[in-house]
């Protein structure tokens, strides 16, 4: 979670509307990665249908796993 993000109150929030979108556009994640998504302030202010189409195009732009080296 961003540092930006002050106060226990809007960094659970910025949490938990994360954790939903994803939840929303979990279909678009590709098999066999992980995942890091940090939280900014503006996740808060947006709505949240915009948020959840915002994770969807992220997940489509992520490629698939990588080969092993």
């Amino acid at each position: 979670m961003s540092r930006q993000i002050r106060g226990a109150v809007p960094r659970n929030r910025v949490r938990r509307r994360l954790r939903e979108a994803y939840r929303a556009a979990r279909s678009e994640a590709p098999g066999g990665t992980a995942l890091v998504v940090i939280g900014k302030p503006a996740a808060l202010s947006g709505a949240f249908e915009a948020l959840v189409v915002d994770m969807r195009e992220a997940l489509r732009a992520v490629s698939g796993p990588r080969p092993p080296a």
